[in-house]
């Protein structure tokens, strides 16, 4: 009897989720019952799935607003109905228009008009499928209205949006969130009735007792309405099921891809390729995932035609198939990837392709997909209420002041000292947190489905401009719709500008070597060095204090080390402890078989039977407690935080514990084992994807090897990496760069390399406008390079606060005078209070003015950069307020060895954590003062008395340790060090300290 149901899908609206409404409808003895969201469908496939279980026979629909202003519900018959419900919300949301007052006519949905709204439009004419709503509260003015008459066109419409008065009062708190209001604000009309509750079948039944008709019409209604979703384990996948409109076509295709890959993959031949082909084509063809492959190769071939890069990893890289069709660069024979990870009988879902493009050419290939196929959409995702930002916005709705609000928000909160409005604020924090706040776009997803995406749900268009579903992976996924990957990836733009910047600052090079050759960069001397003695920066994945700690002590010096690296890196192999015990055993190879479990170490003999990789979960639990393989990967899943039914999850766990018991095993190895397992599976990687991950580090590592400086340069120009760009900038010049600040005739808006001189961007003057720079660069294009600042001043329009910025840091040495005249001259060329966006009509004549010699010193250049550009392009260390009392550098830390020492750094990077205790720590990266890297750790003792106070120079006295060769410095004090005083604005008696202008080198 219930027509009109929202969820907290109703967004900002409604206040509990589809599982609780049919719990709700199970207490109140309801077995029809009809999901209406307002203008959303985000719930109705997982309603749907889950309705059996409550004895509910699920109908689906919309409530249609403007706001909160009702105008009709739509009822689907029946699938179709559904999906024209979703055409006509999904042209409203995608126009942002407003709903019509009257609906269109649907053929095979119900339209119920609010008794309200047919009055107040004076809807007289009602079609066979269109009915009005009565509720509760409309029965006391039923009897005195002309729609009573309308006897068969009446049916009840109840909503039902609460349970009780907590929910109400949630709802209002939504409501004012919705409109930013402070809920004292909050008028009558931006909230519900508060008697939208849910009444036991009876009961409703009763309220319309002297109507009866009423009722035999809405159960006319309710019975012929049927929604079906597979949501079986044997459903047929969703997704587009052919790609050339026959699976023969489709296969025959397949196998000839394949066979024209082997010369290019396996030049050579090798053992076991055609049996490993055999056996995968065999398995793909039988699980109907033939054009989930094509697809992909699709995508990846257009990639390759436009010279866009890519990376395909995921469990897909475990396929020959995908390696053959160029889907990803891993060989599975070469790293003995295991198949059944990647795809297996017991598996409904198909490989999972990552596909990652450089983030300038995503897009364009986004748009390629929407355009190739038919039915294709982003795949969305919820944002969901989190704690602080519940509070925050519950905090701004009671009006509490922000500092109260940032006490809540930092756990400043007493129960007994604080007030009533606090206690709300915490209370009510809790109830919406983890409710839906907006919905969003899913990181990378794209489906590419046989059916209408309207099928399954309407879409909205996010700020992308592509449509986008309003439900999730995980359900996507239930009802048999896999998406494809399309990733955007910093890292590969760093590769593709790279290869530019060596097309035009060394040409004779650019076409010496594939970079996609990555059979070669393994073997190469020069790339493996710079793993073994971990000099990574700016390289994809392994520049990181971690990991760069990782390589020495592992003493990575080949691929398949690395590929081990990538994973082992992951915090679940750490939290495990199995990260040390990986480290112990593969530098002490005896070890493995005094300390590892016999079964373990035939499973898993490269990483000496220590679990790695996310197919080892898979392995232990087949081949150590007897789980099939399709249990085996419910395991895996299960830990991974994707997976939906934790009852299954439970009773696999049960049966690897039982199987174990049946073979022997001591409930403490059981134990041991599964806490490994449970630890670090969700964490890990799949051997495919580190594999992936690898080779592009194997890439990025060539160009740093052979082309450091144009690779630098190309790190700099796409955001850096793990670290500041200040060290990009040094470890350019320690690679031999001469780095200039910008200059009006070389500079870019990102940075530029002649030869070995580089030349920073106008991008890091963080207060010169944009189209100050734009208007630079257009002008020096049309009419070429500015002879002086005078010539400058003539051809391009801009004001003396922007001027004065150029100026200060340094864009016009090329004209040979000191900056301090040029700040004069270009006051005297430029009235202050007035600013020109324009340049001259005709260059005027100039008044040759006397302006007297005046001096810059380095120091006054240093600290305008620091000022300007957030760094100074000379060593910090010559700016320090006292000189360094030694020179002590990171080559001392072998002679110190379990000694103490005295040393200076410059901060790179700080990692905050804390100890099992909860106690904090801190490690560190520093440069010394012949620009190397070393690093400090500061244990709780140490930290609870001495804190890192931002970037800067920093004393330290400790003790020199190693950890498996590696070298770091435990800390027993330090101090941060004063730089001197402004020159530019102290007392010129104070600035005499003697300065001499060299880098950190």
């Amino acid at each position: 009897m219930y027509l009109n149901c929202h969820t907290y899908y109703s967004l900002r609206f409604g206040t509990f989720s589809e599982k609780e409404l049919l719990r709700l409808a199970q207490e109140n003895e309801v077995t029809r019952l009809v999901l209406t969201d307002i203008n959303n469908t985000s719930a109705c496939l997982n309603f749907v799935r889950l309705a059996p279980d409550f004895n509910v026979t699920p109908i689906l629909g919309i409530d249609f607003r403007n706001g909160i202003d009702p105008c009709f519900v739509g009822i689907a018959q029946n699938n179709e109905g559904f999906m024209e419900l979703n055409d006509f919300l999904s042209q409203y949301l995608h126009q942002q228009k407003e709903i019509p007052p009257v609906a269109p006519k649907f053929q095979n949905a119900y339209v119920v008009y609010p008794f309200e709204k047919v009055l107040l439009h004076e809807i007289n004419l009602l079609g066979e499928n269109e009915f009005i709503g009565v509720s509760i509260r409309d029965l006391r003015k039923l009897p005195f209205s002309k729609l009573s008459n309308l006897k068969n066109k009446l049916v009840v419409l109840q909503p039902v949006t609460f349970r009780h008065k907590s929910d109400f009062n949630a709802h209002r708190l939504l409501r004012a969130i919705d409109n930013n209001i402070l809920l004292s604000q909050l008028e009558k009309t931006e909230e519900a009735s508060e008697d939208e509750k849910m009444f036991p079948i009876t009961n409703l039944a009763a309220a319309f007792s002297e109507h009866p008709h009423i009722l035999e019409n809405t159960e006319s209604l309710l019975r012929s309405c049927h929604i079906f979703f597979d949501f079986s384990e044997n459903r047929s996948p969703q997704n587009l099921r052919t790609y050339l409109g026959s699976q023969e076509a489709d296969e025959a295709l397949l196998e000839k891809l394949c066979h024209e890959g082997l010369p290019y993959r396996y030049p050579d031949g090798g053992e076991g390729i055609l049996e490993r082909l055999e056996k995968e084509m065999k398995l793909i063809k039988e699980m109907g995932f033939v054009s989930y492959f094509l697809i992909n190769h699709d995508i990846v071939s257009e990639a390759r035609k436009r010279g866009f890069f890519y990376v395909g990893r995921g469990s897909g890289a475990n396929s020959i198939v995908a390696y053959l069709l160029r889907i990803t660069d891993v060989d599975p024979i070469e790293l003995d990837l295991y198949f059944e990870r990647f795809i297996n009988l017991y598996r409904a879902n198909p490989p999972d392709f990552d596909i990652d493009f450089s983030h300038r050419d995503r897009p364009e290939m986004t748009q390629y997909i929407f355009d190739r196929f038919e039915h294709v959409a982003l795949l969305g995702t919820y944002v969901t209420f989190k704690e602080r930002g519940v509070i925050r916005e519950l905090g701004k709705v009671f009006g509490l002041p922000k500092r109260e609000i940032d006490a809540l928000c930092e756990g400043g909160y007493d129960p007994k000292s604080s007030d009533d409005i606090s206690r709300l604020v915490i209370k009510y924090g809790r109830l919406l947190m983890g409710m839906p706040n907006y919905l969003s776009i899913h990181a990378g997803g794209i489906l590419i489905s046989d059916k209408p995406l309207h099928w399954f749900s309407a879409t909205h268009l996010p700020p992308k401009g592509f449509p986008t579903t309003q439900f999730d992976m995980v359900i996507a996924e239930d009802v048999g719709l896999f998406k494809f990957d399309i990733l955007g990836q910093r890292g590969l733009s760093k590769i593709r500008e790279a290869l530019d910047i060596i097309a035009y600052n060394q040409p004779e090079r650019a076409n010496s070597f594939d970079i996609h050759n990555v059979r070669k960069f393994k073997t190469d001397g020069s790339v493996n060095a710079l793993i073994k003695t971990a000099q990574c920066m700016g390289c994809f994945y392994v520049e990181s204090p971690a990991m760069r700690m990782l390589l020495k002590k592992l003493e990575v010096d080949n691929y398949l080390g690395l590929v081990a690296a990538s994973s082992i890196i992951r915090p679940g192999v750490a939290k495990s402890g199995m990260m040390r015990e990986y480290i112990l055993r593969h530098r002490n190879k005896g070890r493995a078989k005094e300390k590892g479990h016999p079964v373990m170490l035939d499973i898993m003999p490269e990483t000496y039977g220590v679990m790695v990789y996310q197919e080892d979960v898979i392995k232990v639990a087949h081949h150590f407690a007897d789980l099939d393989l399709g249990e085996a990967d419910v395991l895996r899943r299960g830990m991974s935080g994707k997976f939906r039914s934790r009852e299954e999850f439970d009773k696999v766990r049960l049966k690897f514990i039982d199987n174990c018991r049946k073979k022997g095993e001591p409930d403490s190895v059981i134990f041991e084992v599964w806490e490994q397992i449970a630890s670090f599976a969700g964490y890990a990687f799949a051997k495919g994807h580190s594999a992936s991950y690898a080779v592009e580090s194997y890439q990025t590592l060539y160009l740093r090897a052979y082309f450091p400086l144009e690779y630098m340069v190309a790190v700099l120009n796409n955001g850096g990496g793990f670290y500041r760009a200040e060290f990009y900038v040094h470890e350019a010049r320690m690679l031999g760069a001469i780095v200039h600040p910008p200059c009006v005739n070389q500079s870019f808006h990102v940075n530029a390399i002649y030869g070995k001189d580089i030349f920073l961007g106008f991008g890091y003057l963080r207060e010169l406008e944009l189209r100050v720079s734009e208007r630079i660069l257009k002008e020096r294009g049309k009419n070429g390079s500015f002879s002086s600042l005078e010539d400058f001043l003539d051809r391009v329009g801009i004001s003396i606060e922007q001027i004065s910025i150029l100026i200060r840091v340094d864009a016009f040495r090329f004209t040979g005078v000191n900056k301090h005249q040029l700040l004069w001259k270009a006051h005297l060329f430029l009235n202050k209070s007035t600013k020109i966006d324009h340049p001259k009509l005709f260059p005027p004549k100039h008044q040759d003015f006397k302006i007297p010699h005046l001096h810059t010193t380095h120091l006054e250049t240093a600290f305008a950069e620091l000022e300007l550009l957030g760094f100074c392009l000379c060593s910090p260390f010559d700016i320090l307020a006292e000189p360094p009392k030694n020179n002590r550098c990171a080559a001392d830390l072998e002679r110190f060895l379990n000694k103490y020492i005295d040393i200076y750094g410059y901060l790179v990077t700080v990692k905050n954590t804390k100890t099992h205790h909860g106690k904090r720590m801190h490690f560190a990266t520093l440069v010394d003062q012949k620009g190397e890297v070393f690093d400090t750790v500061l244990f709780p003792p140490v930290a609870a008395n001495y804190f890192f106070r931002g970037k800067g120079v920093y004393r330290f006295y400790g003790k020199v340790v190693s950890e498996f060769g590696f070298l770091s410095i435990e800390v027993v004090k330090m101090q941060k060090q004063d730089y001197i005083q402004d020159p530019r604005y102290a007392d010129m008696k104070t600035s005499t300290k003697v300065f001499s202008k060299k880098p950190m080198t």
